[in-house]
């Protein structure tokens, strides 16, 4: 094995039950390299974001992830150098070792790996309602006009930060129709696939934001959260009849994407599925 000793982190509210600390450690073994991961709560730490951002740099490490609610606040403070990910204007991947550091989006990489592998290559989206146009939520809007997607019709309680991302979806996907809608049941009505990116459904925020009246005519299912992977919203869906992609997939690919990122390795993806499936607390 490698003397190459690897600290990597996690900034976030809710990251008790994240499973990041597992994927990276596990992909380290895997690739001979010893990595470290480190949950980092800034209310917990009696911290402001941009003092752990700080500290993170500070005590040596090689890069961070980056999760709610701070994965639109972290631009601030990087470079991004893919004009693709500056577009979607949030990150959730970090690299330290430049002056600032640099930015990068495995949400939305990740989104479009694990649909194609979800759903299949060729699959088209359709037509798609999306609750929550948060810092997922712009990955996964991005995504879907990269697979193809030919209308996004989006609901978020704060409209204005709808009518932003709408906006800079429609400016960076030429043919793509965004649509902000009132509420969820104007979004969900006659779509064809159903995406929850708000945190409701993870532990610590029950329930579903999508309505249960979509799941009639809806065709696929997608829930960003994987904290439970079985969350109501997943649970309705394939009760209903439809084709699901778990959070879980999401959380996987975005991973092996910023384990790339950070170590420069291609980590054996079947062996890390199956590793972290073995592990305690896998789905």
């Amino acid at each position: 094995m490698q003397d190459t000793r690897i600290r990597l982190g996690l900034i976030g509210d809710n990251i008790a039950s994240s499973q990041s600390p597992r994927l990276h450690e596990i992909a380290g073994r895997l690739s001979g390299l010893k990595v470290t991961y480190e949950r980092l709560v800034p209310p917990r730490r009696g911290q402001t974001f941009d003092e752990v951002f700080d500290a993170c740099i500070a005590d040596g490490f090689t890069g961070i992830n980056v999760t709610y609610p701070y994965k639109e606040r972290v631009v601030a403070r990087l470079t991004v150098p893919d004009p693709a990910i500056a577009a979607v204007g949030a990150c959730n991947t970090v690299l330290f070792a430049s002056d600032p550091p640099r930015g990068f989006n495995t949400d939305f990489t990740g989104f479009v790996a694990a649909f194609r592998n979800s759903f299949g290559a060729g699959t088209q989206p359709g037509r798609v309602a999306m609750i929550g146009a948060g810092g997922v939520g712009k990955a996964v809007a991005f995504g879907l006009a990269q697979l193809g997607c030919r209308q996004i019709r989006l609901f978020d309680r704060d409209q204005a930060r709808a009518e932003g991302l709408a906006q800079s979806v429609r400016k960076a996907a030429e043919g793509l129709t965004v649509d902000v809608c009132a509420s969820a049941e104007e979004a969900t009505d006659a779509a064809d696939g159903l995406i929850n990116c708000t945190p409701v459904g993870m532990v610590g925020y029950p329930g579903s934001a999508v309505p249960d009246g979509a799941l009639k005519t809806a065709r696929w299912a997608f829930d960003a959260v994987y904290t439970p992977v079985d969350t109501q919203f997943l649970v309705a869906a394939r009760s209903a009849g439809l084709a699901i992609m778990s959070g879980y997939e999401l959380f996987f690919y975005q991973g092996v994407d910023a384990f790339r990122l950070f170590t420069g390795e291609e980590v054996d993806q079947q062996a890390l599925r199956r590793q972290l499936k073995d592990s305690e607390g896998a789905p």
